[in-house]
């Protein structure tokens, strides 16, 4: 089952996957996905890169990545727990509208 943010159903793809081959035709819609494919591909490569520079500037300048990466995790515990705790005061709220 594919899953798609922005809650789309299954209808709605279908009608943008039939309004797609409207507009530029069966024997393009393969050319466009993988020119998208590939512009995906080069920003996850960039996105890598500059986690790599990171990396090794802040060993270079002697800075714990280990420390980093403990304080981002523990950021992240806690707006989960933040998360949690609206889902149970808004739980109720939704459930009645």
């Amino acid at each position: 089952m594919i899953t798609v943010p922005l809650f789309i159903s299954g209808t709605e793809i279908a009608f943008i996957v039939f309004i797609l081959i409207m507009v530029f035709g069966a024997d393009k819609i393969p050319e466009i996905a993988r020119g998208l494919g590939k512009g995906m591909r080069v920003i996850k490569d960039a996105t890598n890169d500059i986690k790599t520079e990171i990396t090794k500037s802040a060993e270079k300048n002697g800075i714990d990545t280990d420390i980093t990466t403990s304080i981002t995790s523990d950021i992240k515990k806690e707006i989960d727990q933040v998360k949690d705790d609206i889902d149970d005061i808004t739980g109720p709220v939704k459930r009645q509208l």
